[in-house]
């Protein structure tokens, strides 16, 4: 299979690249607001100042109608007419748009760069330390996104716009994470820099609207442009050509290949076995931009390294990953705020790591200290842990997908602001300290037109071996809403009796509570009846059609990157619904839930408090078991399938 389109596609594409620009933004006025410019007037005018007059009324109507769809409106009309002059063409405007927002994000650096030099405070400087770093990634992401809304392929408009959102939201999210980065600071540098930060983030935002305004308006170009679905070869817009030769056979067949039969371009050994002893010196010859996937090959052993992995199209391959272990303790009672107590952080686009298990075990008592750090887009995880307690995995922005995972964790140890999708993976809740809840999930949405989420398919939610025999002391829920319009969405999932009958645990009174989007779909376990969940106007019912928006060949346009990885992957719900109900006819049952049996051993009462809410069911064996019981669940698969 093939990303690249043969010549007389390309002549296509190069034929319709001139005018897709000016389409766009024309779409942004004419369709998505529904006005024109009306100068027909105009030329029956000869007065040169009502000519002026009449230019700096068509500007002011392109400016309201390029604002329109806009959260922050007066902002955004403020700030363009200002700059816009007699500019009346959106184009331009659109332009205008991206280079105020980025004018205002450098502006917001130099402010983090004054307070830090004033500032006598530790945690302060290391937070506006991380404003520098963050506001710079901003930049970057507004640039990426103007570069792919001014010059792109109008047969991909649907898959630029989900794009270019991702792109803006990201940039929001660094502008956020710059902020959250002043918790427990001493100083008033925290309160200056979101005074400063605040244009920033309005004209940030409204840019995420306009582009989202553009939603409504792709169905009109279907008959004219004759784009072909997203299931066609095309390649992953912004990426083109660039996008990683994963149809390589070597490369794809080496990501299902065992680790005996591995070709990788370095080898990192503890032993000297390999190029290098350290990650971190084989790092440093990788190379940061490269069309190919490079293949790093990291063999057993425990590596305590700090890693910062800013190439593309890199592929890390452990032994397994109890034993290619990468391990920190950097954390936030020691000083460091929670963006830099990461043990990993990649921020390369298409990574892949698979047989990797990544930790920061400096401990519950420490607080927040991250295992995992991804801001990459189109990152995949595959077989790999992610091990700590509080912020375990920091999810924090763009597009990824994890398979075939373990996290464990305390508090928000699943946390971010990334479109991120979960397949069967299994969540371990840990003993947190005394007093603590634990929460899985702690998502960060801010705005409402970000594109983000936590999504959790076909996994599992149960205890850690070292809470098992106290899950019923320490109270733990699914989530909570770390910022106001956090989204989170748990289907086809096994959760076990930890999970509070609530479900879902405020974040701070009533923060969020109605503006969250919180949903559970055809899950199963003692943990998942809805019967006393909370009942916020944030919690949502959803049917089966839209949860299938959520799925990550939808949620993700999954078919386009993570399928080209050879991973194992589900694009889409299964054609029988995970859990359906078992009907009397069929009362002597033998029923495994596989879910937890890697776990906990399985008795007859542990197997009937698993399906309580079936009472249907009238008999069950006794269960003892510590393996998987594979053969049992392909029993219990097969019974439900013939129970439809």
């Amino acid at each position: 299979m093939s990303y690249g389109d043969d010549d007389s596609k390309r002549k296509r594409r190069l034929a319709i690249i001139g005018v897709s620009s000016m389409l766009l933004v024309a779409m942004v006025v004419a369709v998505t607001v529904g006005v024109g410019l009306n100068n027909s007037g105009d030329d029956k005018l000869n007065d040169s100042s009502h000519k002026s007059t009449s230019q700096v009324s068509a500007s002011m109507k392109a400016v309201k109608a390029i604002c329109q769809p806009t959260d922050y409106r007066k902002t955004c009309e403020e700030n363009l007419q200002k700059a816009a002059g007699n500019t009346t063409d959106p184009k331009d405007l659109i332009k205008i748009a991206f280079k105020i927002a980025e004018k205002q994000i450098n502006e917001a650096a130099k402010k983090s760069k004054l307070l830090e030099e004033l500032s006598k405070d530790p945690r302060t400087r290391g937070a506006l330390q991380s404003c520098k770093e963050l506001m710079n990634m901003s930049v970057g992401e507004l640039k990426q996104s103007l570069d792919k809304v001014t010059d792109f392929d109008l047969s991909e408009i649907e898959t630029m716009v989900a794009d270019v959102k991702t792109w803006l939201s990201a940039s929001i999210t660094y502008q956020e994470t710059c902020l959250d980065g002043f918790e427990n600071t001493t100083t008033d540098a925290g309160k200056k820099m979101k005074k400063g930060m605040k244009l920033a983030m309005e004209l940030s935002a409204n840019l995420l609207d306009i582009v989202s305004g553009l939603s409504s308006a792709i169905p009109s170009l279907e008959s004219f442009t004759h784009r072909r679905l997203l299931q066609d070869d095309l390649p992953v817009l912004g990426h083109g050509e660039q996008f990683p030769e994963w149809t390589d056979i070597g490369t794809r067949r080496l990501l299902a290949a065992p680790v005996s039969k591995i070709k990788a371009d370095i080898v990192v050994a503890k032993d000297g076995s390999g190029d290098f002893t350290t990650i971190t010196a084989a790092l440093a010859h990788v190379p940061i931009k490269r069309k190919k996937a490079f293949v790093l090959h990291i063999k057993e052993g425990v590596y305590q390294e700090y890693l910062e992995i800013r190439m593309d199209n890199l592929v890390v391959i452990g032994d397994g990953r109890e034993k290619t272990r990468i391990t920190g303790n950097k954390n936030f009672v020691d000083g460091i705020n929670t963006f830099r107590t990461s043990t990993v952080a990649v921020l390369g686009d298409n990574f892949v790591a698979k047989n990797i298990g990544f930790e920061n075990n400096a401990g519950a008592i420490k607080h927040q200290a991250v295992a995992l750090r991804v801001s990459a887009d189109y990152a995949v995880f595959y077989n790999c842990s992610m091990d700590g307690h509080q912020d375990t995995l920091y999810t924090h922005a763009k597009r990824q997908f994890y398979r075939d995972c373990s996290i464990s964790g305390t508090i928000d140890f699943v946390f971010g602001d990334a479109s991120v999708v979960f397949q069967n993976c299994k969540f371990l809740v840990r003993k947190p300290l005394e007093n603590q809840q634990c929460i899985v999930t702690a998502q960060g949405r801010k705005m409402r037109r970000q594109p983000s989420a936590i999504v959790i398919q076909n996994s599992t939610f149960t205890a850690h071996p070292d809470l098992f025999p106290e899950r019923k002391i320490f109270k733990s829920y699914l989530g909570r809403p770390w910022k106001e319009y956090s989204r989170t969405i748990i289907m086809e999932s096994f959760i076990d009796d930890l999970i509070q009958p609530d479900g879902w645990l405020p974040w701070l009174g009533t923060f969020g509570l109605k503006t969250c989007w919180y949903t559970e779909f055809n899950n199963y376990g003692p943990g998942s009846s809805k019967k006393l969940r909370v009942k916020w106007n944030g919690i949502k019912t959803i049917n089966r059609q839209h949860a299938m928006d959520f799925t990550p060949a939808r949620f993700l346009k999954g078919d386009s990157w993570i399928k080209a990885t050879g991973i194992p992957y589900t694009p889409f719900l299964p054609r029988h619904l995970l859990c359906p109900a078992i009907p009397p006819l069929l009362p002597f049952a033998t029923v495994a839930v596989a879910a937890i049996a890697g776990t906990e051993k399985l008795s007859r009462n542990a197997a009937v408090n698993t399906i309580t809410h079936r009472p249907q069911i009238l008999t069950l064996p006794a269960i003892y078991s510590s393996s998987r019981m594979r053969g049992v669940a392909v029993l219990y698969s097969f019974l439900r399938y013939i129970a439809v």
